[in-house]
């Protein structure tokens, strides 16, 4: 009989490339991966020949090539940003099954460096099929080109359907920048790290330069190079590293459409869904979470999926964030590391949703160099939630800190 998967694995060690954000220089996803196995390697004090499953978007066989190492389970998925949480799933499962032990979820993703290096490096591939459906029949046909436009749809209906204001959502932008200012890593820290660093006003977000109405540049995420990487072990082996385990309690995806012209509702997210089946794996309900690592590609991707999460109700999204009550020291920390709208976003964020909410359950996520005094929370549980495609694909974990 299928048994309950819940807390039978935990996310051991978490870390990140050597350089990341705005790399001048450029680099490659390639070494982005490798960087940032080594490091969670070091991190959990084992050698990358310990690893005996691999999970990366598209390229998880030619990173064990390039490792040396021979996995026994390979996984491959690639839905866009929420891709890791589903890995860390996936890992649990092959875990629990008996299959593997230990297993590496990486990401390397050279967003910045692919316009220096005219696009070469970036491990991606070819331009799309013109005979999909999807270049067929879908968005782009009537002029919905590229990210920010299907988004903006998201926002303009939102405000239509449930009231809100641009205001509201510029306060998602605000508290995260204010996390970012406790961030050493984050590319808009202050004035030092980026001439757009540091505090900024929700009149600021409303001033900056707009993009596609109502989205202005400050309701959408950057686009930096990241490496990260995760590891994952069962619960036998959890407490024999160097580093604390942070346990997965429960997991869950889903998707609601591709193209967004199949959307059912443009302010409801398959994140419902894939929230519902992490509690309940979990056991555990909105009400238990003490803190939430959001997907936020744009302010309204992170108001919307606070909602499909039950943490706030319905058309009140962004209430989450208002008066303080995300920003540190305020009772429900979100975004702790900057988020994508201030921290780093190469293309997919999830991995870096991973490695915060890793830091600050097992306590260090302040430490002067990925977090200042008043980053590290005493959150206890978390739920983590990516997003792929236009509000597409989602993956979410419940996490919960050992104790």
């Amino acid at each position: 009989m299928p048994s309950n998967p819940s807390m039978s694995a935990a996310i051991v060690a978490a870390a990140e490339s050597d350089q990341i954000g705005y790399i001048e220089e450029g680099t490659t996803a390639l070494n982005l991966h490798i960087e940032a196995i080594r490091n969670v390697c070091a991190e959990a004090g084992i050698s990358p020949a310990e690893i005996e499953g691999i999970f990366a978007t598209n390229h998880a066989n030619m990173l064990a090539e390039y490792l040396g190492i021979h996995p026994k389970y390979i996984d491959t998925t690639a839905v866009g940003g929420c891709s890791f949480q589903m890995h860390v799933h996936h890992a649990m499962a092959a875990i629990n099954a008996g299959i593997i032990d230990i297993a590496v979820v990486s990401h390397g993703e050279a967003g910045y460096s692919a316009r220096k290096n005219q696009g070469k490096g970036t491990l991606r591939g070819g331009g799309g099929d013109p005979w999909l459906p999807s270049a067929q029949f879908g968005g782009g046909i009537y002029g919905n080109w590229g990210a920010p436009s299907n988004y903006a749809h998201a926002l303009t209906r939102h405000m239509h359907q449930w009231g809100s204001t641009k205001e509201d959502f510029a306060n998602i932008a605000v508290a995260t920048r204010e996390w970012a200012t406790l961030n050493p890593r984050a590319v808009m820290h202050s004035k030092d790290t980026h001439p757009a660093g540091g505090p900024i006003t929700v009149q600021d977000v409303l001033d900056s330069r707009m993009i596609v109405w109502p989205l202005n540049l400050l309701d959408i995420c950057l686009v930096t190079d990241h490496g990260g990487a995760v590891l994952v072990a069962s619960a036998e082996k959890a407490r024999s590293f160097k580093t604390s385990p942070v346990w997965i309690a429960g997991a869950g995806e889903n998707q609601s459409h591709q193209d967004m012209l199949e959307m059912g509702d443009f302010t409801a997210t398959s994140a419902l869904a894939s929230g519902e089946q992490a509690y309940r794996m979990a056991g555990m309900g909105p009400g238990d979470m003490e803190m939430a690592m959001i997907y936020d590609s744009f302010t309204v991707t992170a108001g919307i999926t606070a909602e499909m999460l039950g943490l706030t109700p319905r058309g009140e999204g962004p209430s989450l964030w208002a008066d303080g009550n995300a920003s540190p020291g305020g009772k429900f920390p979100v975004n702790t590391n900057g988020g994508g709208l201030s921290f780093s976003h190469s293309g997919m964020y999830g991995m870096m949703l991973l490695i915060e909410a890793y830091r600050q359950l097992s306590g260090t996520a302040e430490d002067g160099v990925h977090g200042l005094p008043g980053k590290q929370t005493s959150a206890q549980s978390a739920i983590v939630n990516g997003t792929g495609g236009s509000l597409s694909v989602t993956g979410t974990l419940v996490l919960t800190a050992d104790v």
